[in-house]
């Protein structure tokens, strides 16, 4: 029965100590660690096992960082012979999911995904930007409040992540606008994101047009596995298909939401989110709670995902 996906996580998920658990376990992991200082040129795998947190943070060695990891633990579960039938990333977590789909080479994405963080973090001056989840929105009024806390500024909906939490971005006080309006009509929290850029906003144009060329001189091969993709919630097979959606979603919105309703038609009844953290599978949990989920990020998960796939 084809009912697999594997789901990769984006920016958030970092921790100090992540994948060290993994390398020190699986040598297919430590290669990957390594291919990754070699391509990058400086020692991430020691950033990732060690920190300093404050330098993990920064937004173009956090990147470059969560990939590495999905990698690594994608790598081990391949190894084990688990295979998914679709892949789909949060955000970054798309330049993992293509990696695993076959369609990019890891040295490609993690120096993609390291540039990708640096025009991210040089689009806006630190304090213009904001960004904040809000919980429980009022879905059915956000397009009308948002536009009328705009003001001349830009706010606007960043990651769609299940029915419970949109994130939006833009100008600061465009957010902040936008916080208290959506709180007035109804919303149960909005939270202010320790985030050094407002992410997934027309603010990252400049971004997106910088990385264009890079994207553009990559290789993409049409994809082994199919991807579900963040920006338009669609099956994509074609390697042209694969580029155009990471141009597109630096400045546009993850419609997370609709992507995993997208896979749970398809018939996948089995998710494993792949990498650090276990932000993923809280959110399918809210979105299609009749999908099974399992994380893998540490060798002490593996006995979960045998169970979950067997």
């Amino acid at each position: 029965m084809s009912d697999v996906a594997f789901l990769f996580p984006g920016q958030g998920s970092q921790a100090v100590g992540m994948g060290k658990a993994l390398a020190d376990a699986f040598e297919t992991a430590r290669r990957v660690f390594e291919e990754a200082d070699d391509a990058l040129g400086f020692p991430l795998s020691r950033l990732c096992f060690e920190g300093p947190e404050d330098q993990l943070r920064l937004t173009e060695n956090t990147q470059p960082a969560l990939l590495t990891v999905s990698i690594a633990a994608f790598r081990v579960l391949e190894q084990e012979g688990c295979r998914p039938d679709w892949v789909a990333g949060h955000s970054l977590g798309e330049y993992s999911a293509l990696v695993a789909a076959g369609s990019l080479a890891f040295r490609d994405a993690v120096r993609l995904v390291r540039l990708r963080g640096r025009y991210m973090q040089e689009a806006v001056p630190p304090g213009v930007g904001a960004m904040a989840a809000v919980l429980k929105p009022p879905l059915d009024q956000l397009d009308q409040i948002l536009a009328g806390a705009a003001q001349g500024e830009i706010v606007a909906a960043a990651n769609f992540n299940s029915p419970e939490q949109v994130v939006i971005a833009g100008h600061a006080g465009a957010v902040s606008r936008a916080s208290e309006a959506l709180k007035a009509a109804g919303a149960k929290r909005v939270v202010p994101l320790p985030v050094s850029a407002p992410f997934h906003c027309p603010l990252m144009k400049s971004a997106q047009e910088r990385l264009k060329a890079d994207l553009d001189a990559a290789h993409f091969a049409d994809l082994q596995i199919p991807l579900i993709n963040n920006v338009e919630a669609r099956v994509v097979t074609s390697g042209a298909e694969a580029r155009q959606g990471l141009y597109l979603q630096v400045s546009g919105a993850v419609r997370w939401t609709d992507s995993m309703r997208t896979l749970a038609g398809l018939g996948c009844a089995r998710a494993v989110e792949v990498g650090a953290g276990a932000v993923l599978c809280g959110l399918m949990k809210q979105i299609a709670p009749q999908v099974r989920t399992a994380k893998f990020g540490e060798p002490a998960d593996l006995e979960k995902v045998r169970e979950l796939l067997a």
